[in-house]
Formats: C-alpha cells, structure tokens, sequence
C-alpha cells in the first residue's frame, strides 16, 4: 500500500465529527455529557497516545449514574470506544476521540475553576433546547438531592418538619451561573448558599422547584 494509499485509509477510517464536517449530534445525550464534563470529566493528552481522552469520574455509590453517562458517551461519540477504569471507590468513564476538543471546547490548561468557562453559540442552543439534560448531568457530577428538617412552634409544642432539597457545589463562578441562568428558564426558584465559610453553594427548596426537580432529574442511583 504506498503512502497516498495508506492516508486515503486513514482519513476513511476517522470518526466523523459535529462540528469539523457537521454529522448528527445526539443533542440531548451531548447536553447531558456536557453537564458531567463541567462536574467531574476533564480531557488530558497523554505521550505515546494519538488522540485526547474524556474522563469522567464517579463515585460507586451511584452505579446507575455510571451506566447513564456511558451510555451518552456512546451516543455522542457512536465510533468510539468507550471504558471504564477502576479506582479505589469510583470508576473513570472513559473515551478516546481526536474531536473532543472539538466537543468540548472549555477545554484549557489548569483546573475549570481558574479559567474562564463559556459556553459557545451553538452548545447555548443545545442547551436552550436541552436544559434538563444539562441541570441532569450537573446534579449527578456535582450535586445532590438531599433530606433537610427544621423545627416549629405548634400548638406551644416544638415539632421536626423535614423537607427535600437540591444542592449543587462548584468553585467555578462561570460553570454556578450557567446552572443558575439554565434554572431561571426553567422557572426553578434557587437560592446561593454559604456553607463552612464557602460560597459555592446552590439550594432549590421551595416544594414547587423541587417538585419540577424530581420530574425531571430525580435522586442519585
């Protein structure tokens, strides 16, 4: 095979890409995996391998979320293979892609919280269409439904009232308002939250807002 040959094979053999020759795009399952690669992916490139990889992160405790972001991987990525790497309490879901840069362009040196994260025009229209896929991915990188109670007077006697409550933690200021600007179009009523003296908390707790919550995101699994 001479060498015109070989990179005829080569470029034939390439997994399309969205945005370099405009193939379809799994728009929900991408929004979904756009919310866990703010949470918990990043994308390094290591010597001796050809193209980048995604990993995202997640704790065992949540099999079901493993299995989910799995299987948006493989929708948005269709071509590629897809593994998982064991670490002590969590897996590395993982894929290898030469367009993850083009997928993910948040990419950039240092951590997401110590560089600006924007969001492009056309991933902002994914998300406007897809908002409840992104809040998803989010909620089960970053976040958490959880049990709170507090005590009222009633009747001269003090009583427990426990209530539900979501809760979303990211030092990034950018990737907390994309969160927040995703939940005002929802018409979710949020509140910022400073817990231990850190303030990057988000709190939804009003029982309407948590009701929309459940519907469409739900605990952890």
């Amino acid at each position: 095979m001479n060498v015109q040959s070989a990179q005829v094979r080569r470029k034939t053999h390439t997994p399309p890409c969205h945005r370099c020759d405009g193939t379809a795009l799994d728009e929900p399952a991408y929004a979904y995996l756009l919310g866990l690669y703010l949470g918990d992916g990043h994308i390094s490139q290591y010597a001796g391998h050809r193209a980048p990889s995604l990993m995202i992160t997640l704790d065992d405790a949540w099999p079901g979320i493993q299995d989910e972001a799995e299987a948006a991987l493989r929708k948005v990525l269709p071509e590629n293979s897809t593994c998982r790497v064991r670490r002590t309490g969590c897996h590395n879901i993982k894929v290898y892609s030469k367009h993850l840069v083009c997928l993910f362009p948040q990419h950039g040196p240092g951590r997401k919280h110590e560089r600006a994260i924007a969001l492009e025009p056309w991933q902002q229209a994914i998300v406007d269409t897809h908002p409840w896929q992104l809040v998803r991915g989010l909620i089960h990188s970053d976040g958490c439904r959880i049990t709170n109670w507090t005590t009222r007077m009633v009747g001269g006697e003090r009583k427990r009232y426990e209530y539900p409550r979501y809760w979303f933690t990211n030092v990034s200021d950018d990737i907390r308002r994309l969160y927040t600007d995703t939940l005002d179009a929802l018409g979710i009523v949020w509140t910022h939250c400073t817990r231990a003296g850190k303030p990057y908390n988000i709190s939804v707790a009003r029982r309407a807002s948590v009701a929309l919550m459940d519907a469409h995101v739900g605990p952890k699994y």
